[in-house]
């Protein structure tokens, strides 16, 4: 995934052509450090609850290593030390965890009519959330992020943890400065800095992303998939791609965009340039618009309506027809519908399937798996915050500068591996 920062690094690292030929020079003594402060928190993650003895014998390094790595990470709060188990033979450790109140990250989506927030801990745990409507199309851009940044600051009160950095999910193609270089459904937010001028609002450093794919992280995340498409459907729709667990980004981060996959040549004109985009013929005031009702809410009460059902089944059919390329293209064994798409799930998934069915080359080897997101609206804003968590997980010391002196070293101007794991 390339995510673009303003004072963090990105999560892959810069475009293939940017990228600096790889050094041959041995690493050095605070790289190692820093690697392996990692692989203890890491291996204490993936326990729930470990022994220094237990991380020892996860990670291969020495009881004396562990024991020094853990007494930092201790003292920087990154873990818990609980007492020792009673009952267990011989003389008991005292088991680690992850520090439920250590410094967590803020999560912020942009979107076309609503503003989201949400704090996840360092381990796991959403201590806060809210989503709030908001018409971005008529506000300036440094409006929209100032009221965004009055609602991260609620939300960071009410999560009461330190907060060592904010990702910030928005809509449509965000380069490597965290600049929003193309939205087609907020054209005034083209070329704005949005990373910097959030970041200076919350006096924070921010990264900034696809809200489509940093949803499909969270959705990895909590459904437990690895190779899948995700599919989010609001006013425009998004897509995310991941590949073993790491989300594909494409060589500029711009990959995804399902929502401007063309379906029908000859429909109706995109706010992108093209016509027949799937975002004109099942994008949320699309399906609206053909089922002549006001809101989600309407859409859903009168779905039994024939002319409702229509335009619900038109719409499954868009999906089934620009998925179908997707699976036949990338060889993915799953589809997650995320955003509005979940709501409206019990009238799309058997049109979507039939499509599947009929399109998909390898349908009677391995058929397509559709999974309906339970993360509902919040599975962007969810995929930014973890990406900061997941920051602090990659290079400890990055994010805390406390444990950058503990462990001697001077704490780096960046964290150079933002995004991916969990």
């Amino acid at each position: 995934m390339t995510l673009a920062s303003s004072g963090f690094g990105h999560s892959d690292g810069p475009a293939a052509s940017e990228r600096p030929k790889p050094s041959h020079a041995p690493a050095g003594q605070h790289t190692v450090r820093r690697h392996n402060l990692a692989l203890v928190l890491g291996a204490v993650a993936a326990a729930g609850r470990s022994t220094r003895a237990q991380v020892a014998g996860a990670t291969g390094l020495t009881r004396a290593t562990v024991s020094a790595l853990a007494d930092q990470l201790l003292a920087a709060g990154l873990l818990d030390e609980l007492d020792p188990d009673r009952g267990a033979p011989g003389r008991p450790g005292s088991p680690l965890r992850v520090h439920p109140g250590g410094p967590g990250g803020l999560g912020v989506e942009v979107n076309v009519d609503y503003l989201a927030v949400c704090v996840v801990g360092l381990d796991g745990t959403v201590r806060a959330q809210c989503v709030e409507a908001f018409d971005v199309r008529t506000a300036a851009p440094g409006a929209a992020l100032g009221q965004a940044a009055r609602v991260a600051d609620r939300a960071r009160a009410e999560a009461g943890i330190p907060i060592t950095g904010a990702g910030l999910a928005l809509p449509g193609l965000v380069d490597l400065d965290g600049v929003l270089r193309r939205a087609p459904n907020l054209p005034q937010w083209s070329g704005f800095a949005a990373a910097e001028t959030l970041a200076g609002m919350l006096g924070r450093s921010v990264i900034a992303g696809n809200e489509a794919n940093l949803a499909a992280l969270a959705e990895g995340r909590a459904e437990g998939l690895r190779d899948f498409v995700h599919v989010s459907g609001e006013i425009g729709v998004g897509g995310g791609v991941v590949r073993d667990g790491q989300l594909y980004g494409g060589v500029r981060g711009f990959a995804g965009e399902l929502g401007h996959v063309v379906v029908d040549p000859d429909g109706p004109p995109c706010s992108c340039g093209g016509t027949g985009c799937l975002e004109q013929l099942a994008g949320l005031e699309a399906v609206l618009r053909a089922a002549r009702v006001a809101d989600v809410d309407e859409l859903v009460e009168r779905a039994a309506d024939a002319h409702v059902a229509g335009a619900l089944a038109a719409a499954g059919r868009a999906l089934g027809i620009a998925l179908a390329a997707a699976v036949n293209l990338l060889d993915v064994s799953d589809i997650v519908l995320g955003g509005v798409y979940a709501r409206l799930a019990p009238w799309l998934v058997d049109v979507l399937r039939a499509e599947l069915h009929r399109r998909v080359v390898s349908r009677d080897v391995t058929p397509a798996r559709i999974h309906v997101s339970t993360l509902g609206p919040y599975a962007a804003v969810r995929g930014a915050a973890g990406s900061v968590v997941a920051a602090t997980f990659l290079a400890p010391d990055a994010v805390t500068p406390r444990l950058s002196a503990l462990a001697g070293a001077p704490a780096p101007r960046s964290a150079d591996n933002f995004g991916n794991q969990p």
